[in-house]
């Protein structure tokens, strides 16, 4: 037996519990043809020396907002913990772009302004140009006054893309907006935004699906889920497949908003009936909200928020039609992926996912939860035991994102319920890793530090450290768990003969590393059905 090409002279983790470990790997056209010893491997067209590099399976990013990615006419606020650095960023922006009408922003952190939200007087003296600026996760947006005069919100009008806040004692909008992204990607909402803020036009929401798919072949990520597309941008994935743009394996799962009808679900049936889907894109997840976010106060929780006696947040719809909803979903055959971080609202997904067993049967339709931040410790076990996963972000647990505000919001008392990826994996239940892109960065050994040490990326203020997970079992829910939430565990997810030949080699091998050295690793190569997708060294011809 030949094969086209031997990968050999390395470490090989297959996660394939037959054989866990290997020396060499062959394929032949898209799949995978040989694991095994370097003594008893079969000759081949090409080999390639791994001289002591690491390969595994590649890295399913379940939950990457491909696009979201940064846009290059836009401010960059990422880590920036500074009024005064916020000021100056977007003054400086709008000196260098005078032809500008809008300027744009994104990344804000919560806790830029101390002991309070942003405000729109903060921006006051910056540019007479309206400002919208999102925040790091995406579910808030701050505005400056410019921006509310011009959107008609001093004057009373509403916005179909979120909620302006109101000063209590003044009566005037603040110039902070919640429930943005719940709200941005409804019909209405999507297209007064595509209307009002350029950052939101066809071709600018293009380049950042095309630029993240880049970025994603260079972190050796093999497949992709845009966890929330609306119906209207689905043909942006069809024009990047036309283009040659869709390199990794893209799955596009379409936001339902919560208040839509059976006619939009006719819709969603429809699309997935009638759009191209190939072994590079396909639909089918359907994505709901049971809340918000923590740091707005929006999220949706069992008990008072520690700093705001009497407030628990919202669930995104009235739990009664939540549920029913979800009940409907699922009888239609949707695998549908929630939203939750707030305990109540993963108690409420739960609890409609238990109602849907019960009305609709017992199916292996493995629901996701994404985030799963804060998490009531008799809820646990219900993962497990309605066959539920767990899609979660390690690099969400870092001190970089949730001291202060997340942290403070939540109260100490309630820390140890904050990510339990251990706990959630020796539980038995469905575990996925993912970036959340860009809410955290992509790469995915930035998430495989985080969940080893909860540290900050310097090293410091690590924190619920029971929590902690060795690096096998990071990777394993970067990989296997990844190809398993979407029912891909028969030919993804593990290096085993038959299966799909998607793999990254890594430019050493992480299980003779120390956490920090990780972090400075890279993907030399990164393979998607035999084919190079990013190639560092040149190895295998592909792309660089």
């Amino acid at each position: 037996m030949a094969v086209d090409t031997l990968y050999t002279g390395g470490r090989v983790r297959t996660f394939d519990p037959d054989q866990p470990w290997a020396e060499a790997i062959g394929i032949t056209g898209d799949r995978i043809a040989y694991v095994g010893s370097a003594a008893d491997a079969p000759t081949a067209r090409h080999t390639i020396a791994l001289e002591g590099r690491l390969v595994t399976p590649g890295v399913a990013d379940t939950h990457n907002h491909l696009l979201l990615g940064y846009d290059d006419l836009a401010v960059s606020l990422d880590q920036v913990q500074s009024l005064d650095v916020v000021r100056a960023r977007i003054g400086a922006f709008a000196e260098q772009h005078p032809d500008l009408e809008w300027i744009c922003a994104e990344n804000a952190l919560y806790s830029v302004v101390q002991d309070r939200r942003p405000n729109a007087d903060d921006l006051a003296g910056v540019t007479d140009r309206p400002v919208f600026i999102t925040t790091y996760d995406q579910h808030s947006v701050w505005l400056n006054r410019p921006a509310l005069a011009k959107l008609g919100i001093l004057n009373g009008a509403d916005i179909a893309w979120g909620n302006p806040e109101i000063d209590r004692a003044t009566g005037e909008p603040t110039g902070w907006v919640t429930d943005f992204y719940t709200s941005a990607m409804t019909i209405d909402g999507l297209a007064q935004l595509q209307r009002d803020i350029p950052m939101y036009s066809p071709d600018r929401r293009y380049r950042k699906i095309v630029n993240s798919l880049d970025m994603a072949a260079r972190f050796g990520i093999t497949t992709v889920v845009e966890p929330q597309v609306p119906l209207a941008e689905l043909p942006l994935f069809a024009r990047a497949e036309r283009e040659g743009r869709l390199r990794s394996r893209t799955i596009a799962a379409i936001y339902h908003p919560v208040g839509a009808d059976g006619d939009f679900r006719t819709r969603i049936t429809d699309a997935i009936r009638d759009t191209p889907q190939h072994e590079r894109f396909r639909l089918g997840p359907v994505k709901l909200y049971a809340d918000d976010v923590i740091e707005p106060h929006t999220a949706a929780m069992l008990e008072d928020y520690a700093n705001r006696p009497g407030h628990r947040g919202h669930t995104s719809l009235d739990p009664l039609e939540f549920t029913k909803l979800f009940v409907e979903l699922d009888r239609l055959g949707y695998q549908v992926h929630t939203h939750a971080t707030g305990d109540w609202g993963i108690r409420l997904t739960l609890d409609s996912i238990e109602a849907a067993q019960r009305a609709n049967g017992v199916r292996d339709a493995r629901h996701g939860i994404v985030h799963v931040e804060c998490l009531a410790p008799e809820d646990l076990p219900r993962f497990r035991d309605l066959g539920v996963v767990a899609a979660m972000q390690p690099r969400h647990a870092s001190p970089d994102l949730v001291a202060g505000t997340w942290m403070e919001n939540v109260g100490e008392a309630r820390w140890d319920r904050a990510w339990r990826f251990r706990s959630m994996i020796e539980s038995g239940a469905r575990v996925t890793f993912s970036s959340d892109w860009q809410v955290g960065e992509m790469d995915p050994l930035v998430g495989v530090y985080s969940a080893m040490t909860r540290d900050r990326l310097d090293g410091g203020d690590a924190w619920t450290v029971g929590e902690r997970l060795d690096l096998d079992r990071t990777l394993e829910a970067y990989t296997k768990g990844g190809a398993d939430a979407f029912h891909h565990e028969n030919a993804l997810g593990m290096l085993r003969p038959g299966y799909l030949a998607d793999l990254v080699v890594w430019s050493g091998d992480l299980y003779a590393m120390e956490p920090a050295e990780i972090l400075a690793q890279h993907a030399d190569l990164t393979v998607v059905g035999g084919s190079a997708i990013h190639d560092v060294r040149g190895e295998a011809g592909g792309h660089e």
